[in-house]
């Protein structure tokens, strides 16, 4: 029961039913605020509790000064908590491991239990192993059976022992799309006083950075960490720092030609261009209310992708719209109406503007056809410039092309346009390596550098839209039509993010042309994107790794990092689903599809990309013909049963996990081990390694174990010591519930660049506890570290830990012995997750880096004056000294929460001892 200090609690009435509600204007300044200040304002009314929250803090955020930096702590209570199985199982695994910690301890089990509702869909699993083929998706579900089976029975577990804990079975969608479309509820209720309901704003953190896709529908939230998520579910709130908020005004509407994906990546580039990591964005003006829901729930989802914290839509008639499209009951639909309205949080365009700390506008009509690439989201490129900005870009990836004695054939009619290279040969020219390559079926063909060896249809970003992927399967039947057909060394793939897609392309009767040219189904789940794009055919692999090719990937994904989306492609595109289907065609990335025929037509005329693109009339009309509200709630109906193998899957009893000591899959955590039931005082570091020395950009793909796991590695190492044979290994993902196999892949990715260990690619260092410090795996020289008492730390540049919300990046990086991070600059979740896993966040001085202080990475570290945290405060700075060279480092704790987070070793420490406090 809310304080109510403001007098803010009263009743809304809805039809026959009455509702406890918070009202906002209780508050003085609160009709100014941008729609997500608002959400947030009601939470703190809702939760005060006179301690944690208090009417300062409510005040706070009333007399927000848009202007002013950050500097308020308030506490963020989400109403409920979403999880995709990879980042879902460690969650699992820790509650379990802390139901036996609070045994151990003299505790209840039981009170280890979800306190806010939990709901986890299996998407990340599912691998493209079959492809092309009309059974490609029973297939990979059954080898996704096969691989999974003990993290399958695991999560069926825990959906039996804990309370308010849901779990969506394989093959059923894209945690994002399946919760746009069915979990999320825009306005939550609850029991109150006096046998009522309360009615309050829906909001939700999740253990994916694309947790933002709800913003599109007016749900405020965004990506945690698992551990800050588990927080979340055991009732803890959230530490925050009052955030600015950049209005992002829209206007106009989108040309014919431009889809939903060409405009988030042009938002995407215009926002990291601004700068809003750590802030919150809102989109607003008279262009929004001609934005389609699914068109906002395309650019929330890419949040991550600017930086922002979220990226969210206000609720209008579009969201209600949305909502009865997708079958929820009309009671709940008039509630998110009526609340809306009533507390000031629905959008009228023609009212005053809101008030932001920052601003940008874009005109809808000035977006035209892009893709992004060839390793970063915001490296946005116009359609029209592909062809000449990846014969610039390929020079980066084919390191011999102007060395001497290279016999590659030379291409003269590279555009004069290009910027100038300091190698003369390689200036206007791109390299060709021909490589003749014949398949199992006796198909032959050349490939080349730049050949587009995996096309996929993928992700929630684009898979939730039916314009774009009804655009998509349009443009797959004019291409049949056309006579046109896939290239052979392309692996095709459809991967909708709900089982809502098959049943309208079925509808529709466009599947069969999407079949015609290999974008057969393959699953339900983010494969591609998330690096499950399965391996290329045996004798195209060989092609690329033999001749070191420099081939390339194009999905309509939202993540395109080295390395992440398969380890033969070096250069990876994000492009819209309809020009998924004409680069299947085409091939290549060597073409300029405004110019450029994609093939000959069965006439034996050329085809162009403007001969088979839908127009937008006729999309707009497919869509209205093809999609219900039946079909929702029919696809909804039971999703949380499973089909008869989920259903089968025998699991244990009990309110503790009963681990199988043989598993490879689900191990007990070892975060608790030994744990006393108070606090030990925080220590100074001395003696210190540098583990890894990392320049700027790196990203939680570089850090966090993702991908196939490669033999030889020590990740295989022990796999194979535990009787895994090659075939089985699965995924780094899969496997995210054995610690063994995630401490040895952290800083393992192939591409990452180590610079203490220079000439090295992948996951390599220096064993100092050695002569010389040979080079050594990263997780052998940790084992060689911890024996010898030896405390470590990383050294990086700025944005360190952007990308995808990944709390092993912080796990594995504690468990290999990692005391701080010194950095240039971090992203925000991975800064929160180092210190929930105890490692202490540093940045170097402003304008001062590991380069510039001379920094090689061999010194030996001393860091002073972190005791000061025992007295109960945090320190501005403590002093690095590092062989002859000190410096003032910058403390990134930034709350007094994250303060106690530290000094109870982690935020999971932090939680048990509290609700073993209040037993």
């Amino acid at each position: 029961m809310s304080a109510n200090s403001f007098g803010s609690r009263d009743t809304l009435r809805v039809g026959d039913a009455a509702y406890e509600i918070y009202r906002l204007d209780a508050v003085e300044g609160s009709a100014r605020l941008p729609y997500s200040l608002k959400i947030l304002l009601e939470n703190l009314l809702r939760t005060e509790d006179g301690a944690n929250i208090t009417a300062e803090h409510i005040n706070a955020l009333g007399g927000w000064d848009p202007q002013a930096a950050p500097s308020v702590e308030i506490q963020f209570t989400p109403a409920r908590v979403i999880m995709q199985d990879f980042t879902g199982v460690p969650c699992v695994v820790d509650l379990a491991t802390m139901r036996e910690a609070v045994r151990d301890l003299g505790g209840d089990p039981a009170k280890i239990n979800p306190l806010a509702p939990a709901e986890l869909v299996i998407d990340h699993s599912v691998i493209v192993d079959y492809f092309g083929h009309p059974d490609s998706f029973r297939r990979n579900v059954e080898r996704e059976y096969e691989r999974n089976r003990e993290r399958y029975q695991f999560l069926r577990w825990g959906q039996t022992a804990f309370d308010e804990f849901k779990v969506v079975p394989p093959g059923t969608g894209i945690v994002h799309q399946v919760n746009i479309e069915h979990l999320a509820r825009v306005v939550m209720t609850r029991p109150a006083a006096g046998g009522t309901l309360a009615a309050y704003p829906d909001t939700c953190v999740g253990t994916d950075s694309h947790t933002t896709m709800e913003n599109g529908i007016g749900v405020l939230g965004w990506g945690v960490g698992g551990i800050e998520a588990e927080a979340a579910m055991l009732g803890q709130p959230i530490s925050m720092l009052i955030p600015r908020v950049v209005g992002f005004k829209l206007t106009g509407e989108l040309p014919a030609g431009a889809t939903a994906t060409d405009l988030v990546l042009t938002v995407t580039q215009m926002l990291r261009k601004h700068g809003v990591v750590g802030k919150f964005v809102e989109f607003y003006g008279e262009g929004v209310a001609s934005v389609p829901l699914a068109n906002r729930a395309t650019i929330g989802n890419m949040s991550p992708e600017f930086g922002s914290t979220c990226a969210i839509f206000p609720i209008d008639g579009q969201t209600i719209d949305y909502l009865r499209l997708t079958g929820r009951p009309e009671e709940q639909i008039a509630l998110v109406e009526a609340y809306a309205k009533e507390q000031g949080l629905w959008l009228d365009p023609s009212g005053p503007e809101p008030v932001f700390s920052e601003y940008l506008e874009l005109d809808l009509a000035t977006v035209v056809p892009s893709i992004a690439g060839p390793k970063r989201p915001q490296d946005r490129i116009a359609l029209s410039a592909a062809k000449e900005t990846w014969r610039h870009d390929v020079r980066e990836y084919v390191p011999d092309f102007a060395g001497d004695g290279v016999d590659e054939e030379i291409d003269e009619s590279f555009p004069a346009s290009d910027p100038p290279s300091s190698n003369a040969r390689a200036n206007g020219t791109r390299p060709h390596k021909k490589v003749p390559v014949t398949l199992a079926d006796g198909t032959s063909f050349e490939l080349d550098h730049g050949v587009v060896t995996i096309a996929a249809i993928t992700s929630c970003t684009n898979t939730s839209n039916p314009y774009v992927m009804l655009g998509a399967a349009l443009l797959a039947r004019n291409a049949v039509e056309k006579g046109l057909t896939r290239k052979p060394w392309v692996k095709t793939s459809l991967a909708p993010g709900s089982q809502v897609v098959t049943g309208y392309f079925e509808r529709s009767g466009l599947q069969p042309y999407l079949d015609k040219i290999g974008f057969n189904l393959v699953g339900y789940g983010c494969t591609t994107c998330i690096g499950n794009s399965g391996p290329l055919p045996e004798e195209i692999s060989e092609a690329v790794q033999a001749n070191d090719l420099a081939v390339t990937a194009v999905l309509s994904g939202n993540r395109n990092f080295e390395g992440r989306i398969n380890p033969d492609v070096k250069m990876n595109y994000l492009a819209s689903p309809p020009l998924v289907v004409a680069y299947a065609l085409a091939g290549t990335m060597d073409i300029d599809l405004d110019t450029e025929p994609l093939g000959t037509g069965t006439d034996g005329q050329p085809v162009f990309l403007r001969d088979i693109w839908p127009a937008p009339a006729e999309v707009a009309e497919f869509v209205g013909s093809s999609i219900d509200r039946e079909m929702f709630t029919r696809d909804y109906a039971d999703v949380f049963k499973g089909d008869d193998t989920w259903r089968s899957l025998p699991i244990p009893t009990g309110d503790t996990f009963e681990w199988d000591p043989a598993s490879t899959y689900a191990r007990k955590a070892p975060y608790f081990d030994g744990m006393p039931e108070k606090p030990e005082p925080v220590t100074d570091i001395a003696g210190a390694r540098v583990l890894v020395k990392v320049g700027d950009s790196v990203t939680t793909d570089h850090i966090s174990p993702a991908g196939s796991i490669k033999p030889g590695t020590p990740a295989a190492e022990y796999l194979r010591s535990n009787g895994v044979e090659v075939r089985d290994f699965n995924s780094y993902g899969s496997r995210r519930g054995n610690h063994e196999v995630m401490i040895r892949g952290t800083f393992a990715n192939i591409r990452l660049r180590n610079q203490i260990a220079p000439g090295t690619e992948g996951g390599y260092t220096r064993d100092f506890t050695k002569d010389g410090g040979p080079v050594s795996f990263i997780y052998d020289a940790s084992v060689s570290y911890q024996a010898a008492g030896t405390p470590l730390v990383v050294l990086a540049g700025k944005e360190y830990g952007s990308g995808s919300s990944r709390d092993w990046a912080a796990k594995g990086t504690a468990l290999l012995g990692v005391r701080a991070v010194i950095a240039e600059s971090y992203e925000r979740i991975h800064r929160s997750n180092l210190i929930g896993m105890g490692v202490l966040p540093l940045q170097f001085p402003d304008g001062e880096s590991a380069a510039s202080l001379g920094l090689t990475g061999e010194e030996v570290f001393d860091i002073t004056g972190v005791e000061e945290l025992n007295s109960g405060t945090t320190p501005a700075t403590v002093t690095v000294r590092a062989g002859d060279v000190e410096f003032q480092a910058l403390v990134r704790i930034d709350t007094p929460g994250e303060a106690d987070y530290y000094r109870h070793g982690g935020i999971m420490q932090y939680v048990l001892r509290s609700l073993l406090a209040r037993a």
